[in-house]
């Protein structure tokens, strides 16, 4: 992942299409690297997570390219890769697992993103009746190590059909549910980078049961 990583931080100095056209071979081989990532961890997670088996890699790896038509910033590129490893890829709003790599920012992280209103929903009302279940394997030392707190927005009042006395409005509140770990550089280069990883989304794996449960509902 090293050159990779190098990759991205050229890119993040020359974020322009000249450089990125000059040097798409680099982009293409980091590219690839990244897919091959992906498809490892989607065997390795098969493991003990049977919904990602089959997962082909093209199918969770994020584009380069950014949307900038609504956007201020007009940066053609991102300067990250990103791959969500899911039931049906990264588009189907399932809970799964996504690896981060840029430079100095890189992380995992695992449970569903900004998911649209009526997922959002249903997850919320799960969470509503079920509420010590999730605190349970939130709360688990070994787990809380890892990830101590959910990772996201929250709204300021108790979401709409939702009393606001209840008793884990906090948890209600939330508009994503996800946890998220930081990785050092230094470990994404390292031999143990995928064992690291997947013993993290092992972890996760109890709270994306959980939301596989809630949207089942």
């Amino acid at each position: 992942m090293e050159k990779v990583l190098e990759f991205l931080k050229q890119l993040g100095k020359n974020n322009n299409r000249e450089w990125f056209n000059d040097n798409r071979k680099w982009y293409e081989e980091s590219r690839e690297k990244v897919l091959f990532l992906t498809d490892v961890l989607i065997n390795e997670i098969g493991e003990f997570d049977p919904a990602v088996r089959g997962l082909l890699p093209k199918d969770c790896i994020f584009r380069i390219f950014r949307d900038v038509r609504f956007s201020k910033d007009k940066r053609p590129y991102k300067t990250n890769f990103g791959s969500f490893i899911c039931k049906g890829g990264r588009k189907s709003m399932n809970p799964g697992y996504y690896i981060h790599i840029e430079p100095g920012g890189c992380f995992v992280a695992g449970g569903i993103y900004m998911p649209p209103s009526p997922v959002l929903k249903s997850i919320r009302s799960f969470v509503a009746d079920h509420a010590q279940e999730f605190l349970d394997i939130t709360n688990d030392p070994d787990f809380k190590k890892q990830f101590p707190e959910m990772y996201g927005d929250k709204l300021k009042l108790a979401p709409k059909g939702f009393p606001k006395d209840h008793a884990y409005i906090d948890l209600l509140k939330y508009k994503s549910y996800i946890y998220s770990k930081a990785l050092k550089d230094r470990v994404v280069v390292g031999d143990d980078y995928i064992e690291e990883v997947v013993q993290l989304y092992e972890q996760l794996y109890q709270v994306n049961v959980f939301l596989y449960d809630a949207l089942a509902e």
